[in-house]
């Protein structure tokens, strides 16, 4: 009798199912809460990481219970993405976060979409009709996630042209695409007449092709709507995956993301009086050849920037009562400490100061209350536009950092706009405003703002936002 006892044994073996689910139900929860602390800006930092703790422990225990743990090629490749992840979030300034959230929902997409490549490859020629149909499926919406997102970071990064972009039939090219993927799916969920690769290929294509037409159609005002969106359509990606595999915390999570991407979404569209499906269409997008109506205040000749009568120094040092309003032209100047300390000089001379944050001011949810915070801005002092709107009326002086749609008052006025309909800024009901804009050149609607029209009360200071706001605080 040997006198060593070999005993070979499963890691899944350290995981019984009932286990497991219980791992996986907490590990949701977890997820979960940590969307819910995410979504006030005082517990967001701890929101993050317990939502990145739950993703990290839930990647330990699938290693144990897919039986995967002792797989040594899986490390290295994890040691990459690790690398690649902390170089990233080192780098990239926060300014560039749109992108880089837009870039990561498409890799979230393409890693749904070979996930499932393989596992309708291993199920294609078999008679499991679930798992082949939710692995086409999960192919079809990853695909189109990627390339979607790849457009949608393009355009962020300024690395594609940011207004809408019209290919000839691009409507009837968009629905044919949506057919011929459609007929791939099909073909690989229920049939196995032809070749995988010939089904994959098709796929694959059709799926690049509608992520490309439909994403590339969307214009810089809508890209906060349409991250949220490939969000939503990341996690939608991940769950239908989850179900191809048999993987119940990955249908969880992805369920998780795609549903509050989903409902962001649906808050975004509200904010901005947006339907998704013309968002999605282009119809939100400035027409060419549009003529707009201009009401007899739009139609007077502009005023040029410091010839109001009174000076705009002497206004800030007498007012009590200031509202802040920032845009992304503050977060492209990288000027929002600027403004903070332009906030603290007026709280010393006796201001109450408020900042007001439109939904969509910057280019993704959340992004300018990030970045007031970043700059130090207390977290009482930041008032969405909900909270604060009926206050402009009551301000003694309104300063506008590199805002314009978002306070355009057209869209109260001007049919066929972008902007249309869409709620605003009530700033032009403040009898004195403040702007520091990069020029006077329309926001990313295109629409005029007629606040720049205004004789009395108004002062424009041109130019980028950290050179004049530092120069206004030396001349106080």
């Amino acid at each position: 009798m040997n006198s060593s006892l070999i005993i070979v044994f499963s890691t899944a073996s350290l995981l019984s199912d009932a286990v497991y689910y219980i791992l996986c139900a907490l590990l949701a929860v977890a997820v979960l809460l940590g969307i819910h602390l995410m979504s006030r800006v005082e517990t967001a930092k701890r929101g993050n990481q317990l939502s990145a703790m739950a993703i990290a422990v839930g990647i330990i225990v699938t290693l144990i219970k897919k039986d995967i743990l002792p797989v040594w090629l899986i490390y290295p490749g994890m040691l990459v993405g690790l690398t690649i992840g902390l170089i990233l979030a080192k780098r990239v300034k926060m300014i560039q976060m749109p992108q880089l959230v837009a870039l990561l929902n498409g890799i979230g997409g393409a890693a749904s979409a070979i996930v499932a490549s393989f596992a309708l490859v291993s199920l294609y020629n078999g008679d499991e009709i679930f798992g082949k149909a939710a692995s086409s499926l999960a192919i079809a919406v990853g695909t189109i996630t990627l390339f979607g997102s790849l457009i949608a970071a393009g355009k962020l990064h300024k690395l594609l042209d940011q207004k809408p972009v019209v290919l000839p039939f691009h409507q009837p090219a968009a629905l044919i695409l949506l057919f011929m993927l459609a007929i791939a799916v099909l073909l690989g969920g229920f049939s196995h007449i032809l070749s995988i690769s010939y089904v994959l290929i098709s796929m694959i294509v059709a799926a690049a092709a509608f992520g490309i037409v439909f994403s590339v159609r969307v214009g810089g005002a809508d890209m906060p709507i349409t991250i949220s969106l490939l969000n939503s359509m990341s996690g939608v990606a991940a769950a239908i995956t989850g179900f191809a595999v048999n993987d119940v915390l990955l249908v969880a999570v992805g369920g998780i993301v795609g549903a509050s991407g989903l409902f962001l979404t649906r808050i975004m569209c509200r904010a901005m009086n947006r339907n998704l499906v013309d968002i999605l269409l282009g119809k939100t997008s400035l027409r060419r050849g549009l003529t707009i109506e201009k009401t007899e205040e739009e139609k007077t000749d502009p005023v040029e920037p410091g010839t109001s009568n009174t000076d705009p120094l002497e206004m800030v040092r007498k007012a009590k009562n200031v509202i802040i309003v920032p845009g992304y032209g503050m977060a492209l100047a990288h000027a929002q400490h600027l403004v903070n300390n332009f906030a603290q000089w007026l709280k010393t001379n006796g201001a109450m100061v408020k900042y007001a944050i439109h939904p969509v001011a910057g280019r993704m949810p959340g992004h300018m209350d990030v970045l007031l915070i970043e700059a130090g801005v207390p977290f009482d002092d930041v008032f969405e536009m909900e909270d604060i709107n009926d206050e402009f009326k009551l301000a003694d002086l309104t300063i506008v950092v590199g805002a314009n749609d978002v306070l355009n008052p057209a869209a109260r006025n001007a049919t066929g706009t972008p902007i249309y309909g869409m709620p605003i800024l009530n700033v032009d009901q403040c009898k004195y405003i403040l702007i520091f804009n990069y020029d006077l050149k329309p926001g990313y609607s295109g629409v005029e703002n007629p606040i720049y029209n205004r004789k009395e009360g108004v002062w424009i200071i041109q130019g980028d936002a950290a050179v004049t706001i530092a120069e206004t605080l030396r001349n106080l």
